[in-house]
């Protein structure tokens, strides 16, 4: 069948098994991840262009131990020698920045080489929307498409899989292009060109699967953001709650783009990686809710975990000198931002760096006997951007940029 017959020719689309049945918590539907379509498009690139015919589904295993249907959405041959399958990225009922995407892999016999590094029979290149590395530490090296290291493997046994089934010896090498036509546009939304990695997205996925609301994800990017930065020759990180947090943080911090880290509510697992890496000094980052929980002492900050103790908040208030009446209120505060009204309203401006102080010897409490390795700085931010307090377990204080709030009584 010639190229042009095989585009041609229509296929039906049947949903993934996976997609269809898994269940993961709380009842919510579990998605894959991209490295798990990039495997499964592969293997059906691989199958295509061995049998000549097009390939409407495939089934890879997964590192958690489970066979998986995908249904590819495309299957057509570029030219004589090279077909193009891809998936549609679903992350089930916990979506990220890539669900939705088309995760597209192109294949064609390589006759260059006989694999990567740590591929058998494999070779990958970074297609349109695929990032390139170029800073060290995220674990692949530089030059190298941004395909993470439990993904690469299990490309590499698709492929050996698809292979085998045809009568090829496995070790066949094969070049495979990874390409996402919307990558660029939505690693805009994503930590990669922070982290070294350019011209798209990551492939990734430690163990085939995204589980709906899954934090584990979330806290290893916490880590790698800190592990790049370390690689980097970073010394001083802004740890922050959010983005709010993060971009108020910049207008007072002279510091490269690499040093901001988005901890959201791992302030706690961020500082101790700080000091596993010998980073010198963190500053937190937050808002007065998040940053009340950690003077408490809670470094795992969601609010399903703990909420804001506004009794807590009434007895720094009094510490600042408000009256019973004040206290009341603000025991009675409906939340953290209604809490920071009330101290304002009242003149309670000393509330807010004395939080900051606490944050900062809780912190150190949290790291032991490690708390003498990382100088700690705490800032906090109103909802509008605004410094309202901020300390340092340095007697030199935060370097804050001039101008930009170092009056602040600290």
């Amino acid at each position: 069948m010639a190229p042009e017959e095989k585009k041609k020719e229509e296929k039906s689309k049947p949903e993934s098994d996976y997609s269809r049945q898994t269940v993961g918590k709380r009842g919510l539907r579990t998605g894959y991840t991209t490295g798990s379509c990039a495997a499964a498009a592969a293997k059906g690139a691989v199958l295509a262009l061995l049998t000549g015919q097009p390939v409407q589904e495939v089934t890879i295993h997964l590192p958690v131990g489970q066979d998986v249907s995908f249904a590819l959405n495309r299957c057509e041959w570029v030219d004589d020698e090279r077909v193009l399958a891809s998936v549609i990225k679903d992350g089930g009922d916990d979506p990220d920045a890539t669900h939705g995407a088309e995760i597209c892999v192109t294949v064609s016999k390589d006759p260059v080489s006989k694999g990567g590094k740590g591929l058998t029979g494999v070779r990958l290149v970074a297609g349109p929307g695929v990032g390139t590395v170029t800073r060290p530490g995220t674990g692949i090296e530089i030059g190298e498409p941004a395909v993470t290291r439990v993904p690469r493997r299990m490309i590499a046994q698709s492929v050996a899989e698809a292979a085998s089934s045809q009568g090829l010896d496995p070790e066949t090498s094969f070049l495979c292009q990874i390409s996402v036509p919307t990558g660029e546009e939505i690693a805009k939304k994503t930590t990669n060109a922070r982290l070294g990695v350019l011209g798209g997205i990551s492939i990734l996925g430690s163990t085939g699967v995204v589980q709906p609301f899954s934090t584990a994800s979330w806290r290893a990017s916490v880590h790698l953001a800190i592990d790049v930065a370390a690689a980097n020759d970073l010394s001083h990180l802004v740890l922050s709650t959010g983005t709010r947090s993060e971009e108020f943080a910049r207008q007072h911090l002279d510091l490269p783009d690499m040093a901001y880290v988005e901890a959201g509510i791992f302030s706690g697992p961020a500082l101790k990686r700080c000091v596993m890496r010998r980073i010198q000094r963190a500053t937190q980052a937050g808002m007065v809710g998040k940053l009340s929980k950690m003077a408490m002492g809670y470094f795992v900050t969601h609010v399903a975990g703990n909420r804001v103790d506004t009794d807590y908040l009434a007895t720094l208030a009094a510490q600042c000198g408000a009256s019973e009446a004040v206290q009341k209120e603000i025991r009675e505060a409906s939340s953290a931002r209604h809490f920071q009204e009330i101290a304002q309203a009242n003149g309670l401006l000393s509330v807010f760096p004395l939080m900051c102080r606490l944050v900062c010897e809780e912190s150190q409490k949290l790291l032991g006997t490690d708390a003498d390795s990382l100088i700690i700085d705490t800032m906090c931010f109103d909802f509008d951007g605004t410094l309202l307090g901020h300390a340092s377990t340095s007697d030199q204080g935060i370097p804050l940029v001039a101008g930009s709030g170092a009056g602040i009584n600290a």
